[in-house]
């Protein structure tokens, strides 16, 4: 009896995640997010995302002045700002070598 329940938790368990995945394949083919789903999707807290759209951090909408929707493709652009380029190894030898060469010189601190 308790194979079988094991047996039954299991295929709960994978219906779940396949109901997950479903829901995550639907709402990247969303143009417009509500705002739980912008929170869902960026992995912001709901919290910090209205202290983003309270300030401008993040561009957004309300159309009737209350409810608040997002535009995916300005999310996505949103979210890929200020990004950083990963330092080859002769970047980081000339790096370090500035810095020796600046503490030498008493110029870092």
């Amino acid at each position: 009896m308790e194979k079988r329940e094991s047996t039954i938790a299991e295929y709960l368990q994978r219906i779940d995640e396949r109901q997950r995945n479903i829901e995550t394949l639907l709402l990247s083919q969303k143009i417009v997010l509500n705002f739980d789903e912008a929170a869902s999707y960026t992995g912001l807290s709901k919290s910090y995302l209205y202290k983003l759209t309270s300030t401008a951090g993040i561009p957004h909408f309300k159309p009737q002045g209350k409810h608040i929707y997002f535009n995916k493709a300005e999310v996505d652009q949103w979210l890929q700002r200020n990004p950083t380029k990963p330092l080859d190894q002769a970047d980081l030898e000339e790096q370090a070598q500035t810095y020796i060469t600046l503490k030498k010189m008493g110029g870092v601190r």
